[in-house]
């Protein structure tokens, strides 16, 4: 009977001992050692009888990591065919092996490489701490299980490590920049999006690809040294048992930085020959390395006039003055700004030799009229403005002004204005009274027996139906009495027959001058 030999390829054992190098360091030794000093197992401890991949069970180096790996989610079947020894996993998975160190990747060790015997050793990346520095997992066939920190310097770095199933930190958002890549100007980095999420987001700006030191942070004012760089944020997402995740977003050259002023210069004082111009310069954020000033006449430099007063001269008359401010700093673009020009430079002010006056009378239909006096320069030109209570009144700009019926009882004044080129104006305001207006009284009178009979009518042009107290005397007869909407009727009694003088006294008001109707009555004899 022909027979059938099943023959099971599993992994052979690698080491029995655990090894001494000065380039590693047990951390730990025995599944309950680990657990005490906080470094686990996976719970291979309790799953160690059983073979995975096809490898021995129990204390062994292949069937350790072949745990580990299916933990992580990967099945129990070997991936490859052949042996499994452990000289035989960087062979037969060439195709994912490197010199990259990553958590969750196998380190290989071939025969014979320290720390491996003649089937080879592998062991499960626990941690990365640099390109020069792991820590390790292992079992050993015939030893122990331990934890163990491997640099790179001497001897019992892994020739090679497989990545079956690399635990990493992968972004799924891409980080971003905001902000204008210029010298002084903010940006911000926003570290995107991980899974699964990260424990630690670490930010390091670099400058053409060499790190800024000090800048870790999401923010980063580009500074003057970096003008003209490319500038890229790179970001490491860190989490326990995972590799760091990275990524990076570069920006734009660095440009040139640009200053904002806190304002526009100005200049005070009175642009007048012998007067001092006082520039007042703004504050620039950021501060520059260095503020200069020039000053100009009708847009041209004037000479040595570099600080912030100038004292203005006749060769300046009729000239308009401005200032321009230039701040400037290293890998800054020059900032400058101009303050508004001032009216013409002009020589002293005209002055007044002879006040202005007003000659005429204020009253409803009369005229006013301006005299402008005399100044110095005698070819001051005058001009003339008439006030109603202070405000223009519309087209009165003529020596002359009839007063109209909207004047009555508003105080009326005139600006003279004397000018001349190149020198400053000088205005008088001259006030005149209040605004009346001139009655006319219109009296009818009647006499007999003994007595007299007036009415007396007032009219005034802009006073409608004028009140106010008046006095009738007849003779040495007197008596008084009151305007009522502009009439009033009185009667003179006992008054001896003949023709008497009639004299009609109207007191007039705030707004109606007085006035005075002369004429004569004559009474009839006899009493009523």
């Amino acid at each position: 009977m022909a027979g059938a030999l099943l023959v099971l390829l599993v992994g052979m054992p690698s080491t029995t001992a655990p090894i001494s190098l000065a380039s590693s360091s047990y951390l730990c030794t025995g599944y309950q050692g680990c657990a005490a000093a906080g470094y686990g197992d996976g719970g291979y401890r309790q799953a160690a009888g059983t073979s995975y991949w096809r490898m021995f069970t129990g204390h062994n180096c292949t069937n350790y990591v072949a745990y580990r790996l299916i933990q992580s989610g990967m099945p129990n079947t070997r991936p490859w065919e052949g042996n499994g020894n452990a000289s035989n996993w960087g062979v037969a998975m060439a195709g994912i092996t490197d010199q990259s160190p990553r958590v969750g990747a196998v380190a290989w060790y071939p025969p014979h490489v320290t720390p491996a015997g003649s089937a080879g050793h592998v062991a499960y990346v626990e941690q990365v701490i640099s390109d020069t520095e792991i820590i390790v997992s292992e079992d050993y066939w015939g030893g122990d299980f331990h934890w163990r920190r491997i640099t790179k310097t001497g001897g019992g770095w892994p020739s090679g490590f497989i990545h079956f199933n690399d635990r990493v930190v992968e972004p799924t958002a891409p980080p971003t920049v905001t902000g204008e890549p210029k010298v002084g100007a903010p940006l911000e980095v926003a570290v995107g999006a991980w899974t699964p999420t990260p424990s630690s987001v670490t930010v390091q700006w670099l400058a053409d690809g060499a790190a800024i030191p000090g800048a870790t942070g999401a923010g980063y004012v580009p500074t003057p040294d970096v003008k003209g760089k490319t500038l890229t944020a790179e970001v490491t997402a860190q989490l326990d048992g995972y590799t760091p995740g990275e990524a990076a977003v570069a920006t734009s050259p660095v440009a040139p930085g640009a200053f904002q002023p806190s304002a526009q210069p100005s200049i005070q004082g009175v642009p007048e020959a012998g007067q001092t111009l006082t520039l007042t310069v703004p504050s620039w954020s950021p501060q520059p390395a260095k503020v200069t000033t020039q000053w100009y006449a009708d847009g041209e430099p004037l000479a040595d006039a570099t600080g912030s007063t100038l004292v203005l001269t006749r060769d300046q008359i009729g000239a308009r003055i401005s200032a321009r401010v230039t701040a400037s700093a290293k890998a800054y673009r020059k900032s400058r700004t101009t303050a508004p020009e001032t009216g013409p430079v002009l020589a002293k002010p005209v002055s007044v030799v002879t006040p202005a006056r007003v000659k005429g009378s204020a009253e409803v239909g009369g005229r006013l009229t301006a005299q402008a006096g005399t100044a110095r320069p005698g070819d001051a030109t005058a001009t003339y403005r008439w006030l109603r209570d202070g405000r223009p009144v519309a087209k009165a700009t003529h020596p002359v002004y009839t007063v109209r019926r909207g004047d009555l009882g508003h105080s009326m004044s005139v600006e003279v204005t004397l000018d001349r080129r190149n020198f400053r104006a000088t205005t008088q305001t001259i006030a005149v009274a209040p605004v009346t207006t001139v009655p006319k009284l219109r009296v009818r009178s009647e006499a007999k027996r003994g007595r007299a009979v007036i009415d007396v009518r007032v009219k005034a042009v802009g006073a409608r139906k004028p009140a106010g107290a008046i006095t009738v005397s007849v003779g040495k007869k007197v008596v008084e009495g009151q305007v009522v909407d502009g009439r009033a009727h009185l009667v003179v009694r006992d008054l001896r027959a003949g023709t008497r003088p009639l004299v009609v006294r109207y007191a007039g008001t705030d707004l109606v001058q007085a006035a005075v109707s002369r004429s004569t009555v004559t009474v009839e004899r006899g009493r009523q």
